[in-house]
């Protein structure tokens, strides 16, 4: 049977969704088969984003939008048993598909009932699900109620107590478990005391010890906050001008600019919205210049209410400027459209790369991720799924905590995969590019990346520095000063030596240039290990259950035999730093002795090689793919060999094969292909394909953070 926890509140506006994903993302690491469910449609007129984001999720099995929701609102008040036995049913199909399902309960969008709470408690008690109360830490009625940009007042400790009573006493009322509970949105400097209190509380109403789980999540201003697409929708407008990617900024706070233009300027605040009449051209035009001044804050986006036109010139003033700042147009009054904005909640929703990250980074630092998975006792594995593979690399990066230089600053997918590594503390980053034009672009995408350290490649004190390093290393090829000076301002030559002058651990690049662009410099600046002849590449293939490494598949196009013992030896050490066992397979055509002619005696004399220079290594060649990788074949082909049908390193004849083999595997069989990983270097540079996601991105820095650790 699957374990289930059951994530519910007391009122609205807990945040619940943040602990839901959070939840989500803990249990992925240890379970692989993870399932969702919402016992209570949000609505039935839109579809429910906090069910679409965690089904988003790549921890989550694949599972209809349909068939992960119970009943709606509608059938609890119609016969309120009948849609217990509904949701039970429904939730037994999930159940049954799964190691561990999260339920997210109701999110008090119907009519206020004192007996919500009473009913998803019910609910909870019947699926067999502990349940980990969210507790609210803003006021939601009374004093300081009204939300304004998704701020409030904060609850005091003893508020959160009284509440954390009632709840647990419905819950206890009701049969079911509690597992613990969470203070969300709590007042940042009071946590401790609100820990405490809630523990108290909870142990009082329930009978428990003061053993029971409690954490508190701090209030993030961000995370509830509004994005300008949110506002768009909130006033009915549409976009007018402007880059639609940076819809996802968070708008802070809002200005009605219906003032003289030098009393507008005045109000101008960081993040916020500026409500414009539309038929005030040159508040318009004065707004969108303070925007681009480095003297004045960088807003979020502009409202032209009212409907009017804008003049023919006026458009193409502003098309001239190229500002990009979102410009919306709505037809509500000023006074309707401020109204419409600040009543507008922040939702943690899919497209919001920001809030997602900022999410599971409070999550992750405030709740005890393994006491949480203890409590809920979900088994290790020995299984390893990519998403718990890529959990590893994250983590042992966090705790190797290196500097790595990205010299594509001007790459969106660069500054995304920033603000995601930078968030969960996965490095320290050094971004190359002009500082006021890589902020503000990431400051318009809504992302965080003010941790980083932005270094123009042009910096004259680094330039003069680095070229005379670069001069005197290669004074023997001819190179002078001044063309020293010239090659090291281009970003690869400069990230590289940062690396080498000990400025950074390591480099990752080539989301927006070629591989030999990336790593050429390394191999002229930063060079070999002792012992290495050959700088190679693996792949490290992540299929359903366990990861393999492939080399080389992107660096030595015809490796002698010299060479690919050379890869060999270089891909198991990579294996061991990624915590998998090498047993390395020496692939070719034929197995053992059954076949001859040249590209086979290659292989067999590389493994010769291999067992002369690692005699500790398990090693097997040549030796074909099926044999190599299937135990069933192993014992017809190969009987008694240590690797045939259990090889986790495959070392190909030459380029051609690699690359085309890891690309077969990785479109036919799902596998997530992380790299190339590059080896046999100093120190660490790392190659991007130019077509990378974010998450790739990501992984690489993390995999380069671990081999600089090493």
């Amino acid at each position: 049977m699957a374990h289930s926890i059951y994530i519910c509140s007391a009122e609205g506006n807990t945040g619940k969704s943040t602990v839901a994903l959070g939840t989500l993302d803990t249990l992925s690491r240890r379970a692989t088969r993870v399932g969702v469910f919402r016992p209570i449609a949000r609505s039935t007129e839109e579809r429910d984003y906090v069910l679409e984001l965690l089904l988003a999720h790549d921890g989550v099995i694949e599972l209809g939008y349909d068939d992960a929701i119970g009943v709606t609102y509608e059938d609890v008040h119609g016969d309120p048993d009948a849609a217990l036995a509904t949701i039970v049913r429904r939730f037994k199909a999930i159940e049954a598909r799964c190691d561990v399902v999260v339920v997210i309960g109701s999110d008090y969008t119907d009519v206020g009932s004192p007996t919500e709470l009473a009913f998803n408690a019910r609910i909870a008690a019947n699926l067999g699900a502990p349940v980990l109360l969210v507790v609210g830490g803003r006021v939601t009625q009374g004093r300081g109620a009204s939300e304004r940009l998704g701020y409030t007042d904060a609850r005091t400790p003893d508020e959160l107590a009284q509440i954390t009573e009632l709840a647990v006493e419905e819950l206890e009322r009701e049969h079911a478990s509690l597992l613990g509970v969470v203070a969300n949105r709590a007042d940042p400097y009071r946590l401790d005391s609100i820990v405490d209190a809630v523990r108290a509380a909870s142990g009082a109403a329930g009978g428990h010890d003061a053993s029971v789980s409690v954490w508190a999540i701090p209030e993030d201003q961000y995370l509830v906050a509004p994005s300008m697409r949110s506002v768009m929708r909130a006033v009915g407008g549409e976009l007018y001008a402007g880059d639609p990617e940076l819809l996802e900024r968070e708008a802070l706070g809002v200005v009605v600019a219906a003032m003289s233009m030098e009393n507008v300027l005045a109000w101008l605040t960081e993040a916020a919205v500026v409500v414009v009449p539309g038929d005030r051209s040159e508040v318009l035009l004065g707004v969108l210049t303070a925007h681009a001044s480095a003297t004045f804050p960088s807003i979020a986006g502009i409202v032209l209410n009212g409907g009017f036109p804008v003049s023919e010139t006026v458009e193409r003033l502003i098309e001239g400027l190229k500002s990009g700042l979102p410009i919306i147009r709505t037809e509500l009054s000023s006074y309707d459209t401020a109204l419409a904005i600040t009543q507008t909640r922040g939702k943690l929703a899919a497209e919001s790369q920001r809030k997602r990250d900022t999410a599971l980074a409070l999550f992750e630092k405030h709740v005890d991720g393994v006491e949480l998975l203890d409590r809920l006792d979900v088994a290790r594995t020995d299984v390893v799924t990519p998403l718990m593979f890529e959990y590893g690399l994250l983590a042992r990066a966090r705790d190797a905590r290196k500097h790595i230089v990205l010299p594509e600053g001007y790459d969106d997918r660069i500054l995304r995969a920033a603000a995601t590594l930078l968030s969960r503390d996965v490095a320290d980053l050094t971004i190359l590019g002009e500082e006021i034009e890589v902020r503000s672009r990431a400051i318009g995408l809504g992302l965080d990346i003010s941790r980083a350290t932005v270094l123009s490649n042009h910096d004259h004190v680094l330039v003069y520095r680095f070229a005379d390093e670069y001069q005197r290393r290669r004074a023997h090829k001819g190179v002078t000063l001044e063309q020293a000076r010239d090659t090291v301002q281009d970003v690869s030559y400069f990230g590289t030596m940062m690396v080498e002058l000990g400025l950074a651990d390591g480099m990752v690049s080539g989301a927006m240039h070629t591989t030999a662009h990336t790593i050429r410099p390394a191999f002229e600046i930063i060079k070999t290990r002792p012992g290495v002849q050959v700088v190679s590449s693996v792949f490290l293939m992540a299929l359903a259950d366990r990861v393999l490494v492939y080399g080389d598949c992107a660096v030595v196009p015809d490796p002698t035999a010299e060479q690919l013992a050379d890869i060999a030896i270089s891909s198991a050490q990579t294996a061991e730093q990624f915590g998998i066992e090498p047993r390395v397979a020496m692939l070719s055509y034929s197995t053992g002795e059954s076949g001859s002619g040249a590209d086979v005696d290659k292989v067999r004399r590389a493994t010769a090689l291999v067992r002369e220079r690692a005699p500790e290594l398990p090693v097997e060649g040549p030796i074909q793919y099926d044999a190599a990788a299937d135990a069933a074949v192993a014992r017809t082909k190969l009987p008694g060999s240590s690797v045939a049908g259990r090889a986790t390193v495959f070392v190909f004849p030459d380029l051609n094969t690699g690359n085309n083999t890891y690309k077969a595997v990785q479109r036919s069989a799902g596998a997530v292909a992380i790299g190339p990983v590059l080896q046999g270097l100093r120190k660490p540079v790392n190659d991007l394909s130019r077509g990378a996601l974010v998450q790739d991105i990501v992984n690489t820095v993390a995999i380069t953070a671990i081999q600089a650790a090493s």
